[in-house]
């Protein structure tokens, strides 16, 4: 249990339940409570999907493509951090992506389930915390099960994203999207040190 509760928090903090509810809000906003529970669920599927794939593929294609898991981390960082910026100095983290989406399916994929759930960093946390050389198999599935856990919180929330938004409003959503936006750069940024001195071996 001590070994899953760093793996739980780090999934948690890539991967960021909390702060998907304001891109939910947000992108849904002229659709009806049933085609909201649609959204949620293909947006949860989609994910679930992408990071599984990278949980099983992830590290042959970058071996494959000669590109070390380094990169990969400093890659990622950047994507992250760029995004961040959107969330902080934009119109709000889903404002672009928001006029963008033009029916339930695009909103679900984009950008919900990419890049707000399966993030960057998510895309990331399968890769490194399931390497062939460092965990077992077993250690592999429970690292999995424990990622998919946190989906389905993500996917509660989600659900309940009505609810919280009438306690929060438009104005704590945008608050909360800008505040999550900074935590994301923060984790941006520290993916992409740790990603430098990797690579560099310092």
């Amino acid at each position: 249990m001590s070994e899953l509760i760093p793996v739980f928090i780090f999934f948690f903090a890539v991967i960021d339940p909390i702060g998907s509810v304001p891109v939910f809000i947000a992108t849904t906003t002229g659709f009806d409570a049933k085609a909201k529970r649609h959204i949620a669920y293909k947006a949860i599927i989609a994910a679930t999907g992408i990071l599984l794939f990278f949980i099983v593929a992830g590290e042959y294609i970058l071996s494959a493509m000669g590109i070390p898991l380094s990169a990969f981390e400093i890659a990622g960082g950047i994507v992250l951090f760029l995004f961040a910026l959107t969330m902080i100095f934009g119109e709000g983290k889903a404002s672009n992506e928001l006029r963008m989406a033009k029916s339930k399916t695009e909103t679900a994929i984009f950008p919900l389930a990419v890049p707000s759930i399966a993030s960057p960093g998510a895309m990331l946390a399968a890769v490194m915390l399931t390497e062939n050389d460092r965990y077992s198999l077993a250690e592999q599935a429970t690292t999995t099960g424990v990622m998919l856990t946190v989906l389905v919180i993500t996917l509660i929330l989600l659900l309940t994203a009505a609810p919280i938004h009438r306690v929060i409003g438009n104005g704590g959503a945008n608050i909360v999207s800008r505040v999550m936006g900074l935590i994301l750069a923060s984790l941006a940024t520290a993916s992409i040190l740790e990603g430098i001195k990797t690579y560099f071996s310092l």
